[in-house]
Order: C-alpha cells, then sequence, then structure tokens
C-alpha cells in the first residue's frame, strides 16, 4: 500500500472517530486501536504534556494499569526525547538506544522495535505518538508517514483545547511580565531598543482533513502561481537588479518557488487526506526535522530559505496574508521571528526597524547579508523567546555583548540610553578622525585598513577613514548563489569594488569554499565531508585541485582590473609550492589575454595568508616571493592551540594575549625584516584596541579590521609610543607575566590609553 493510500485510509477512520460526541479519552483510546491494527503493530501509544511531564494517556498493547499512571519529563527516555528534540526516532532494538528507560509498570519488556513521532502545537511539542513491536525492526518510511500525520490530527483535537488542562493552557498563553535577560549569538552588531512586533501571526489550521481532495489539490496550484508572481515581481524592486548580492539571494528563492520536488511532496500529503493547510504544515514540520539533522551550515542556512517560502505559501493558501511589513510599523520596532527570509526583511521600513532578534539563524543565512547591510542589529539562537515575550513589550537589544533584555525596568532603561549616548559620542569622535592619518606619538605612519565582502560593505570605506580594504572576500558571492558564478558576474563585482575604492588599494583573497563553506554545486565537496572542515579540503587546495575555478577567478580579476593595480592573496598557503602554483595559474591567465591583446593591470602584487603555522617555519622562502603576507589570526589561533573555534567549549578558552601566539606572531614579524614584503595582521584581533596595542609592540604596522573598528583603532596609535611598547612587550615575551592581559591593561591605563 503507497503512503498516501495508507494515511487516507487511517485519516478516514480518525475523522469518523472525531467527529462523534464524546469524551477526549474516548478519542484517543480509538486513535491507538486504529493506529496499531492499520500498521500491524502490537503496540500504540499516545503521551501528552501535563503539568510539566509526559504522561500515558491512552494504549494499546501495554499494560492498561499504565494509563495516567506512567510519567516522564522531557529528554527523559525515549519518549522525553522526542518531544525533547521535536524528532522522529525509528529503532529495531529500542534498548541498545542510550536514552532508553525501562518502566516495568507498562509491560513493554517482551517488545524490541519502537517508532515514534512528536504531536506539535504551535511549534512546540505536546505530546508523543508511539508504537512498539515484539519483533526487531527498523519501521518502513510508509508507516512513518502515516504516525506524522496522525500526530497532525491529534494536535487538532488540542488545538481545540479538548486534551489540555485548563491550567496547562494558561501557562502557555500567559504574558510573563517581569524583565528578563536572554543570551544568544551575535550575528549583526549593534544597539537597538524598541516594542516587540511579531514578524508573523500563527496561523491557526482549523481544518486537517479535506473533504475534497482534488479541490485542495487546486487551491495548492492557484497559492503557489501567486507566490511565483510574488517572488518575481520582488526582483523588479530598487533594491535588487544590480548584480549584487540581493540577486543571488533572490536567486536561490526562485530555484525552491519552482521546485517540483516541493510541490510534489505538497500534493502527495493532500493524497493522504490533508487540507491544503495541513499538506503544507506537514511538509514544513519533516523540513525542520531535517533541518535538526544537518550539520552543514550552509545548507541549513538552504533549509531556512525554504522554510520562509513556507510560510509565504501557508499564509497565501490560507487567506491569513498580514505580516508585521504588510500592516506597517507605527513605531520604533524589534522583530521577533523564530527564522527571517532575506526577502521578508526587505519588505520592512527601514526608519522604524531597530534590531531583530530570532530563535534561530547562523552567521552565513542571507538574512544576515541583508541586515548588515541595511544596518540593522541581529541577535540570532536566541532560545523559546517568542514563547518568552508578548506583542508590545518593551525589547533592548546588545548586539555586541549578545544578550536581549525583556520587558526591562526603568533603571535598565537609563542604563541603556546611557550607554546609546555614550556610543553615539565615541562614534562622533571616531568620525572626526575620518581623514586624519594614524601616526603614533613618535611620529610613526600606521596603516589601518578595513575588510570587505559584498559590493554593499564598499560605502564604508570613505566613511570609515580606512586607507583601503586588506581583505575583499571573494567567497561571499559564491556561497549565495545556487550555481557557480559566471566569470562575467565576477568581472562586474570586482570592476564595481576597484572603481568604489578610487586610489584606494584593495587586496582580493581568492575563494575561500569548502570544508564547512560547502556549496551545493561543488558536488564532491559536499558528498566527501571532512570530520574537521577547517583542516580539510578548502580555500586554496580546493581551489588548485578545481583549477577551472581558480582560472575563471583569475581571468575575471585580471579583466576587472585591467590598466590598474591588482593585489592578490591567496589563502591557507601550508608550503611554498602552493603559492607558486596559484601563481602561476594568474600569470597564465595573463599571458591569455596579452596573447588576445587584451588590457591587463598595469601592476600585479601576489600575496598569501599566513594561518596555517607551517608556513612560518619557511618564512625566508616566501619573502622572496610575496609582495605581502597577512596573517589570519582566527584560523592561526585555532591551528595553534588544536581548537575549534566553532566549538562553543572552546571558542572563548585561548586568549589571544597568550604568549604562546604573541611569540608566534613576533617570530613572523621579526622574520620579514630586512626584506621588501608588506605583513598585516587581517582578522578580529587587530580590531580590537588592547589587541592591537600588543601587536604595535612586537613589530606590526598593518591591521586590516572590521569598518567599525578603524576609528577606535586610529585613535588608540595616536596615544602610542612605539619605543615605549615595545620595550615592554620584548620584556614580557621573555619572562611573561602571571597574566597578560591584565599586564597589559594595567600598563595602558597608567599612561591613559582607553584599551575598552
Amino acid at each position: 500500500m503507497t503512503a498516501a493510500a495508507s494515511a487516507r485510509q487511517i485519516l478516514t477512520q480518525l475523522h469518523e472517530v472525531m467527529a462523534r460526541r464524546t469524551h477526549a479519552q474516548y478519542k484517543l483510546d480509538r486513535v491507538v486501536e486504529i493506529i496499531g491494527e492499520s500498521l500491524d503493530s502490537e503496540v500504540c501509544s499516545i503521551y501528552l504534556l501535563r503539568e510539566g511531564a509526559l504522561e500515558l494517556y491512552a494504549t494499546r498493547g501495554l499494560n492498561p494499569e499504565a494509563v495516567h499512571v506512567t510519567r516522564m519529563m522531557v529528554g527523559e527516555g525515549l519518549t522525553g526525547k522526542i518531544a525533547g528534540n521535536i524528532e522522529t526516532l525509528n529503532l529495531a532494538e529500542a534498548k541498545a538506544h542510550p536514552d532508553f528507560e525501562y518502566r516495568p509498570e507498562t509491560g513493554e519488556e517482551k517488545f524490541h522495535s519502537f517508532a515514534g513521532v512528536p504531536i506539535v502545537y504551535r511549534e512546540r511539542a505536546v505530546g508523543v505518538l508511539c508504537v512498539q513491536h515484539v519483533d526487531p525492526r527498523r519501521y518502513e518510511e510508509v508507516e512513518i508517514e502515516a504516525l506524522q500525520t496522525t500526530a497532525m490530527i491529534l494536535s487538532e483535537l488540542i488545538a481545540h483545547k479538548e486534551l489540555v488542562d485548563d491550567q496547562e493552557q494558561i501557562e502557555l498563553e500567559a504574558a510573563h511580565v517581569e524583565a528578563d535577560v536572554l543570551e544568544g549569538l551575535v550575528l549583526v552588531k549593534g544597539l537597538a531598543a524598541g516594542q516587540a512586533v511579531f514578524h508573523q501571526p500563527r496561523i491557526q489550521i482549523d481544518q486537517v482533513v479535506a473533504e475534497d481532495t482534488e479541490a485542495e489539490r487546486q487551491r495548492v496550484y492557484r497559492a503557489f502561481d501567486k507566490m511565483r508572481e510574488q517572488i518575481d515581481t520582488m526582483g523588479k524592486e530598487p533594491e535588487f537588479g544590480k548584480g549584487g548580492d540581493h540577486d543571488d539571494v533572490l536567486e536561490t528563492y526562485r530555484m525552491f518557488a519552482y521546485d517540483e520536488g516541493w510541490s510534489r511532496r505538497i500534493n502527495e500529503a493532500i493524497d493522504s487526506g490533508l487540507t491544503a493547510e495541513a499538506a503544507i504544515e506537514r511538509v514544513q514540520q519533516r523540513t525542520r526535522m531535517r533541518m535538526r539533522e544537518i550539520d552543514d551550515p550552509l545548507l541549513a542556512d538552504r533549509m531556512h530559505d525554504l522554510e520562509d517560502l513556507s510560510n509565504r505559501l501557508l499564509r497565501i493558501v490560507s487567506g491569513q496574508m498580514s505580516t508585521a511589513a504588510s500592516q506597517g510599523l507605527r513605531r520604533d520596532a524589534i522583530l521577533i521571528a523564530r527564522n527571517l527570509g532575506p526577502a521578508e526583511l526587505l519588505e520592512y521600513d527601514r526608519r522604524r526597524l531597530k534590531g531583530v532578534v530570532l530563535e534561530e539563524g547562523s552567521l552565513t543565512a542571507h538574512v544576515v547579508i541583508v541586515a548588515r547591510a541595511m544596518g540593522i542589529p541581529v541577535l540570532g539562537r536566541v532560545s523559546n523567546v517568542r514563547a518568552q515575550v508578548s506583542e508590545g513589550d518593551s525589547i533592548l537589544v546588545d548586539a555586541d555583548k549578545g544578550t536581549v533584555t525583556l520587558r526591562p525596568s526603568q533603571q535598565m532603561l537609563n542604563a541603556f540610553d546611557a550607554r546609546f549616548a555614550k556610543s553615539r559620542e565615541r562614534q562622533a569622535a571616531y568620525a572626526e578622525l575620518r581623514d586624519v592619518e594614524p601616526f603614533t606619538r613618535c611620529g610613526t605612519r600606521i596603516t589601518v585598513m578595513m575588510n570587505a565582502g559584498l559590493r554593499d560593505d564598499m560605502s564604508t570605506l570613505p566613511l570609515s577613514g580606512a586607507d583601503g580594504v586588506g581583505l575583499f572576500r571573494t567567497e561571499f558571492q559564491f556561497l549565495v548563489s545556487s550555481t557557480l558564478p559566471q566569470r562575467e558576474r565576477q568581472t562586474r563585482l570586482y570592476r564595481d569594488v576597484l572603481d568604489a575604492a578610487g586610489d584606494k588599494p584593495v587586496i582580493f583573497r581568492t575563494v575561500d569554499i569548502g570544508g564547512d563553506k560547502a556549496v551545493p554545486y561543488l558536488n564532491s565537496a559536499i558528498a566527501e565531508r571532512d570530520e574537521n572542515p577547517a583542516l580539510g579540503w578548502r580555500a586554496l587546495r580546493l581551489a588548485l585541485e578545481r583549477e577551472g575555478l581558480l582560472k575563471s577567478q583569475a581571468r575575471a580579476l585580471l579583466e576587472a582590473a585591467a590598466g590598474r593595480t591588482l593585489n592578490v592573496m591567496f589563502p591557507m598557503v601550508s608550503e611554498p609550492w602552493e603559492f607558486d602554483d596559484a601563481r602561476a595559474v594568474f600569470e597564465g591567465q595573463l599571458e591569455y589575454l596579452r596573447g588576445r591583446r587584451k588590457l591587463v593591470p598595469e601592476v600585479i602584487n601576489y600575496g598569501c595568508m599566513l594561518e596555517v603555522p607551517a608556513l612560518a617555519e619557511v618564512m625566508e622562502q616566501m619573502v622572496e616571493r610575496a609582495s605581502f603576507i597577512s596573517v589570519g589570526t582566527n584560523d592561526l589561533t585555532q591551528f595553534l592551540f588544536a581548537a575549534d573555534r566553532a566549538n562553543p567549549k572552546l571558542a572563548e578558552r585561548y586568549d589571544w594575549l597568550s604568549p604562546a601566539i604573541l611569540r608566534f606572531l613576533a617570530r613572523v614579524s621579526q622574520g620579514v625584516v630586512g626584506h621588501k614584503v608588506d605583513l598585516a595582521v587581517c582578522g578580529e584581533m587587530g580590531g580590537r584596541r588592547l589587541e592591537a596595542l600588543a601587536l604595535l609592540g612586537i613589530g606590526y604596522r598593518r591591521l586590516s579590521i572590521t569598518p567599525a573598528a578603524v576609528g577606535p583603532i586610529k585613535e588608540l596609535v595616536r596615544k602610542v609610543d612605539l619605543e615605549e611598547i615595545t620595550t615592554q612587550m620584548t620584556e614580557w615575551l621573555l619572562r611573561p607575566p602571571p597574566n597578560m592581559r591584565a599586564a597589559l591593561q594595567g600598563w595602558a591605563a597608567e599612561r591613559e590609553i582607553d584599551t575598552d
């Protein structure tokens, strides 16, 4: 029997049960009988979340006396794991699972196989539906589909408050009134204050079982047509059509909107007997469960894009089209959402939208790219925030420290306003240094450059006062595109960047993808997953193997810089021969263009990133080859300490002011003395005032940092005497103090150098 036929058979029987005027317990008792018989399963049980615990509410096959007696907490045992993670389990041998817990009162010792699905209401697990069998076997996909569809039916009963205690319902919907501080992941830095506005009001699905399957199918077809029309219309907005990253995002949206596989899965759900709304939600639930199993952040972000479109499709088919954007923001707002698509963010009034708080989100998400361009602070991974805030609540977002304060007290508001005011004063002071050259007290000129990765980032170059772009990350164009960017598109981007920079230099880093920056159009990069992607097949290693990719980028950069100076930097160079091979690719494309009498760059400077510690051991060879070397402190630190910076347990464990890394960096600095090679630090370390002070003391005179850090670092430079800090750092590296950070802070404080 097909999944659709099996589910339809079960739905028909369930529909008859729900239509009867009987109490909830009778309905659940009948549901477990129907499911057990349909799946030929000896056990079928329903657990419901009651008074904070999962209670066995109905069963077929377990000891009837365990009903309303067996209880477990969310996260406890297999049933609790399903509810806690909102995931599906399908096990041939339940007892072999590490979370298995035996409950003797149920009489379940003779059963081996186990499968369970969460019962989800308002995106929250409120119960679990599970089956068990004597024989050790995994349940087939058709059976899991039937369980998941049944779980939707049960959620409809819960929606009508037939199975949820009144007290629990009050707890679910109660508005919190006390101040609460939540932590999250900083996605876009900044401070923001406003009132909570929910991006998307919850759409209540009033009817799950379809009366006319064909009519439901036609409703979905019409909704798809309307959604695709909206996406196509969006492409005509001013933000699009300029060849920028917004266009790449929209291209991904179109890819999903016209994906036949997605529409086919919704049709299959309708075939099983669901309404259009229930079918979309059914497929959406499966997508959410898949997202929890995806380790690759970029693939997970693409699933978020599909979620964004699913929400749009559900609003269209239900007729509940209004969002906070369509209704308009009437006050300064902090947008609250589980997740947010970039297209949806662009619909908001930028004058009123002050910040965004997400329950999910990641640094590589498309919405982050757009939010950064819009200058909107974003905090992600704020767990369960939508359940803890009410529409209109006052909210403070500190996307510098990674906190959001709900319903702040007047004292909290006053303190935040003071920080805001101080921040504005500082920004004004830094802005006055925009055209001031950063000379130290002893008269040494320090080069302060900015990092960039988007066309829109270039607008901040003249505002920041940076000496140029010390790192332009070319991979962003590759990451947000669903296909390999054509050479013409690459050329257009690089030419626009050079035009925007004017007389100031730009250093283009060749593409750094692969590893944890997987892209779908490099199939083998996805198929052969690295256990430790940071150390794997990525950056220059990938580019040299996929020579066509590097050749295309080389030609694009050479053509874009025709008649100008081109600065090219190769990432993750481990040995000199890798640098030589990469340079040879560029030289080959240069000869190709010259042979066709094409205009080429007047000067080409080749450099490399020093991220792999091994390269420092052959510095005497690199200084003869490279025009410049940029130390990438982010990757270098994790390689030196064998500490994955993506691991939250290790992210803050190792200090940039540790003697180990400072000694390493000092040795690199000493290795270029007497050679005509520019040495820079390129990374977050150089953008922190205390760390920058240490770098100046061990010989670094060029820094490439975020645009927001340029002003603060220029202000710091003007207060430093290089001879004084160099003498002190040399002494400390020979005989390190117990706490290098504290010692340096004390030294700076004595000289009235602000290092905050």
